[in-house]
């Protein structure tokens, strides 16, 4: 423990969390992140989410750290708006690698999946996220509509609404969850509770079709896509520098 003290004694921040996890935690923290910033995220989070060891294993493995960088840095403007504290919350890319989906399926597979692995894909999203139903009806004049996966948020205390897309984005997805928002504000959201928020999650995106069907939207809305494999860190690493160097 004493080395570990030694690299952080300049960083009395992380000093600190560096005593409030285990010694497991903190090794693999220190021989598999290479950067403060990317250690200090990871103390963080582990002190915030009260992760196991697997579960911190995971997230190492999952690069979770640069997609969540790369997710604050491509978060709406009008989102950021609406939730001021909703960095390190989404990501631009979500791994679920834990379904075993076969690279052909579709949308009913690909929400049974995540059903039946709600507790690893909360892992995912985050403990914050509080699943409440499947198929969440909707009731709009004489019509039902459902929405694939609603939760909803302790934090940003608010109703979180995915819609699951098992193709490629397309900017008409966006107004299927625009309505889907603007059913839950008005019928289901508390007085207390903040505006919802919708995630569009698709098996691939484009990432400038994104840009031009967001940049006129005022519905707090993100487009984020998942794979099922476990994602290539250096190329993650790149995406992030380019980010950085814009």
């Amino acid at each position: 423990m004493k080395q570990f003290y030694e690299i952080y004694r300049d960083y009395p921040k992380l000093s600190t969390l560096l005593r409030e996890i285990s010694w497991s935690h903190n090794l693999a923290i220190f021989s598999r992140c290479k950067t403060i910033e990317e250690r200090e995220f990871y103390l963080n989070i582990c002190k915030k989410e009260s992760y196991s060891f697997r579960e911190l294993d995971r997230q190492i493995s999952s690069s979770l750290f640069e997609r969540s960088m790369i997710g604050n840095a491509k978060l709406p403007p009008q989102v950021k708006e609406i939730h001021p504290n909703i960095l390190n919350n989404f990501k631009d890319n979500y791994v679920l690698e834990f379904l075993g989906l076969p690279e052909s399926h579709n949308e009913s597979e690909l929400q049974k999946g995540l059903i039946g692995q709600m507790k690893k894909f909360i892992l995912e999203l985050g403990k914050n996220f509080l699943f409440i139903d499947e198929k969440y009806r909707v009731q709009v004049g004489n019509s039902d509509f459902y929405i694939d996966l609603l939760f909803f948020h302790r934090g940003l205390q608010c109703l979180i609404a995915f819609e699951l897309k098992a193709d490629k984005f397309r900017p008409e997805h966006l107004g299927q969850l625009n309505f889907y928002l603007e059913a839950l504000d008005r019928d289901a959201k508390k007085p207390n509770e903040n505006p919802s928020i919708g995630v569009l999650l698709c098996k691939d995106k484009d990432t400038e079709v994104v840009e031009y069907a967001l940049s006129r939207y005022l519905s707090p809305t993100m487009v984020s896509e998942y794979q099922t494999q476990l994602p290539d860190k250096k190329i993650l690493q790149r995406k992030l520098q380019e980010l950085f160097d814009k």
